[in-house]
């Protein structure tokens, strides 16, 4: 019995989560996100409209973390080859790494495209 009331007590409060997240994304895009308060805002504001706005992309900065993460731990666990086979663990270390280095780049370079993009839409 215990279980059925805190998972209706659950419920209620995603409910009411939902509700409140509703309302107050509305009141933030039409308050403090409106087109009337480009540049208006500094400091810390100023930061928070610009990434609340997406005008400043954070993607690139994941991606790079992401990367750095990815590569690390393909050199890292191709060292485990090594016992096992010696042409597996070069080619682990090499042939992953480069792959990894790959998918990253195409992923940073559709950012690079977008953001182009952005830099001809405002010339106009």
């Amino acid at each position: 019995m215990e279980y059925s009331s805190s998972t209706s007590v659950a419920g209620v409060w995603a409910l009411v989560s939902f509700i409140l997240a509703i309302c107050g994304a509305l009141v933030l895009y039409f308050t403090f996100l409106n087109k009337n308060n480009d540049n208006k805002y500094s400091g810390f504001l100023g930061w928070l409209y610009d990434f609340l706005s997406f005008k400043t992309l954070s993607l690139e900065t994941i991606l790079k973390i992401a990367y750095l993460f990815v590569a690390l731990f393909i050199t890292l666990a191709s060292f485990e080859l090594i016992g096992v086979n010696f042409l597996s663990f070069i080619v682990t270390l090499v042939i992953g790494n480069l792959i990894t280095r790959v998918v990253f780049e195409s992923g940073l370079l559709i950012l690079l495209m977008y953001r182009q993009l952005v830099k001809i839409g405002n010339k106009k």
